[in-house]
């Protein structure tokens, strides 16, 4: 898959569901994590059973102000407002860093000003901040991915998924000494 993302939580206050996170964000593929203006290390959550945090790098920022994102990757907050893109109908950025808020409460008002984009999952209520970063996560793999269209009927899909082809095919052809 090209491009690269990262996940993060603002003010999160529960080291369980940080490390929740963290783990999740290792088995998805994410180029990095991090915290907003929180208190809890994911290396201390007994949750991380994937010691994620020695494969994946890991950011504390203090505030907003203090918030390091490489140049042209595109901040996506994760929100429950009204105006919120859902989530199946939205086209991620190659490059996006998702921000979700903390576990009782919402997004502050001064990181959604710096979002590029506001998603939210199409919900009753709020789940879980680790459970919505997987979704996430798996919503960002699933339509930026490599994979088989779904059949039209119940189950996998009845045919392969043809090999990749990047350019003209010359370069395919050739065989490098």
């Amino acid at each position: 898959m090209r491009g690269y993302f990262a996940i993060g939580v603002e003010r999160i206050s529960k080291q369980m569901n940080l490390g929740n996170l963290v783990r999740s964000a290792h088995g998805f593929g994410a180029s990095f994590v991090f915290t907003v203006g929180s208190t809890y290390l994911a290396a201390e959550a007994k949750s991380d059973t994937s010691k994620a945090t020695t494969h994946v790098p890991l950011y504390h920022w203090p505030d907003i102000d203090a918030m390091q994102l490489p140049v042209g990757c595109q901040l996506v907050g994760v929100e429950l407002l009204e105006d919120a893109v859902d989530l199946p109908s939205f086209r991620h950025p190659l490059n996006a860093a998702y921000v979700l808020g903390p576990e009782k409460g919402s997004l502050s008002d001064e990181l959604v000003e710096k979002c590029d984009h506001i998603v939210k999952i199409p919900t009753a209520f709020c789940v879980n901040v680790a459970m919505a970063g997987a979704i996430v996560m798996y919503d960002r793999i699933r339509s930026l991915g490599r994979f088989a269209e779904r059949p039209v009927g119940a189950g996998g899909p009845e045919t392969e998924l043809p090999p990749p082809k990047h350019g003209s095919g010359s370069a395919q052809r050739r065989k490098i000494p």
